[in-house]
């Protein structure tokens, strides 16, 4: 037990931190900044992002896309039209040499590490991802670097007078909502940038998500499935599944790691009713055995299967384009799983090692030391990735060397149709001292920050859902008070194996929480100005007029380390990132 626990208190606190004139009564229903007025554009880059999120759907109409799904393959022609409204034919895609990725957890982190194993090989890449965590001009890379503000600015101009052109008046819906924008621009810039390949991320779900107007990738991947979604993609992992093979292509090899019997199955049935190859990853072990054990430049064991998936799509490519040096095939065997075949065992290249040695994709299993403050960044937002989120904050706590007393402090959001509950109840075994919320705004007010701006959520939504996560959790301290379920490692800490859930004694004591309307004052709370790097606003005058936000500023002014861990919600890690690396913003 921490130093930094026996000065407060066993009791739960709840606490509502909002600077003057916010309140959580529903008075109205508010943006979360207003929307800009309509304007000749101008060309700077905010101007850009300011009428790119005029293209936002807003909270209502999405509902009402729910509740009325309608045909959902009329979006898939939908998204054709607009292709050729901006001048483009599905067929000029096929010039791209896509690698198109889905899944769940961790197709990311899968698209990160391919493009960065095939920029060794001297090519020049494409990378469209989402969503952005501070710039959105993030989302479309070349060569793994963002396009640049200017770049940025030129493209979507040019393509958003191309579609205001050629408007047709008796259509219902004249211009692409943010996504599908976003979707047409980089294939735009990866055209007229003469990309070598791009490595193309699925939105949600597959099927029917905007950029399965692919008609030919090179080859496409299935990371790790879960249950996520649930209103658009379907409440079971088998339906979840029908929806990801949604993206395979017939007779172009497709790729998946290992997952549960039932999504397994549904995607080996959607490859076969199509002619598509599908391949089993082998783990990341069997390519390293008798060979050096490859390091990988994102941390935490659950982007091994991440890596193994990236060195068959990145093989695979070489491959089907001629290119030497693919690595030497090893002894294979045959796959007893849905007898799914095994993808070949092979001796990754030095290029491949070097690729994955160098993947850097900030807010994934991300850590930032910063005088007292650790700050530990994941954007995990379903269950099998917070488990794995989990069990990589514990094994990086157990590497910590121990000076005196220490803090820890979940800071934690959660959006969209998840149910927050289970999220919350995986992160017990971290034993926080204080659990924070707050909504995915950097500052209360975003009207300075088009990149920043959503229009998809209202200010009172936000706030209500924070004040959930906040009962959420305070139900699950009063259950922890008469029979804790989890259990510290034991003495033999360090390993994997110690980090499992396990039971355990109840402990004496309970996390103080606390609500407040922004990251900003969140993280100036928690830093209590001892981040030597973190420079925000002044802090409101009533930031501490709860009890808990007053005796919590001591605890954390006096203790020799704390530890942070963010995670929860993409959105929330990139505004942390933002505030804590203002250069991310230049």
């Amino acid at each position: 037990m921490s130093g930094a626990r026996s000065h407060r208190r066993a009791s739960l606190f709840l606490a509502a931190v909002f600077p003057r004139g916010v309140t959580t009564r529903v008075t109205g229903r508010r943006e979360l900044s207003a929307r800009p007025a309509p304007q000749e554009p101008g060309m700077e880059y905010q101007d850009a992002v300011r009428t790119l999120n005029s293209l936002q759907t807003n909270a209502s109409y999405l509902e009402e896309v729910k509740r009325r799904r309608g045909d959902l393959q009329t979006q898939l022609e939908t998204m054709k039209l607009y292709l050729a409204r901006s001048g483009l034919q599905v067929e000029d895609l096929d010039q791209l040499n896509i690698i198109h990725v889905t899944g769940t957890k961790g197709k990311g982190s899968t698209c990160a590490f391919t493009e960065r194993i095939l920029r060794n090989y001297g090519l020049k890449t494409g990378f469209f991802s989402s969503p952005h965590l501070v710039q959105v001009r993030e989302r479309i890379r070349i060569n793994g670097q963002p396009i640049s503000p200017e770049h940025f600015t030129k493209h979507f101009w040019r393509l958003y007078h191309r579609l205001e052109e050629t408007k047709d008046s008796s259509s219902c819906v004249s211009m692409p909502a943010y996504f599908r924008f976003l979707t047409l621009m980089a294939f735009h810039v990866f055209l007229q940038e003469k990309v070598d390949l791009a490595v193309v991320e699925v939105g949600i779900g597959g099927a029917y998500d905007c950029t399965n107007i692919i008609r030919e990738p090179v080859v496409c991947g299935v990371s790790s499935l879960g249950i996520d979604h649930t209103s658009l993609l379907g409440d079971t992992m088998e339906k979840i599944a029908w929806q990801k093979g949604g993206i395979f292509k017939h007779g172009v090899p497709a790729f998946t790691v290992p997952q549960p019997d039932g999504p397994l199955a549904v995607l080996r049935e959607r490859a076969e009713q199509i002619s598509c190859p599908l391949y089993l990853c082998p783990p990341l072990e069997a390519l390293e055995e008798g060979e050096p054990p490859l390091t990988l430049g994102l941390e935490g064991e659950h982007q091994r299967a991440n890596a193994a998936l990236a060195l068959q799509l990145a093989r695979c490519w070489l491959q089907r384009k001629d290119h030497q040096g693919v690595g030497e095939l090893k002894a294979s065997r045959p796959s007893l799983l849905c007898q799914l075949p095994l993808a070949p065992v092979f001796q990754p290249t030095s290029h491949m090692r070097h690729g994955l040695r160098d993947t850097e994709w900030p807010g994934r299993t991300q850590i930032l030391c910063r005088g007292p403050l650790t700050w530990y960044l994941d954007g995990a937002h379903t269950s099998s990735s917070v488990q794995a989120c989990v069990r990589w904050f514990r094994q990086a706590l157990h590497r910590c060397h121990k000076s005196g007393p220490e803090v820890r402090v979940l800071l934690f959001n959660s959006t969209g149709d998840r149910d927050p509950a289970p999220l919350l109840k995986l992160l017990r075994p971290c034993q926080f001292d204080y659990a924070v919320f707050c909504p995915n705004l950097t500052e209360v007010s975003s009207t300075g920050n088009a990149d920043q701006q959503n229009f998809m959520v209202t200010l009172d939504q936000v706030l209500l859902r924070c004040l959930e996560h906040q009962q959420h959790w305070s139900r699950l301290d009063e259950e922890a008070a008469s029979l804790d379920l989890w259990s510290a490692p034991g003495p033999e800490a360090g390993g994997s194996a110690s980090l499992l859930l396990a039971p355990r004694l109840p402990h004496a004591h309970g996390t103080s929480s606390l609500v407040f309307s922004c990251i900003s004052h969140a993280l100036q709370w928690i830093s209590q100005g001892r981040d030597p790097d973190l420079q925000t606003p002044s802090s409101p005058r009533d930031l501490l007029a709860h009890p808990v936000a007053s005796s919590g500023a001591s605890v954390l002014q006096e203790a020799a380390a704390v530890h942070v861990l963010v995670t929860g919600s993409l959105h929330l890690v990139g505004g942390v990132l933002k505030l804590l690396d203002p250069s991310l913003s230049q």
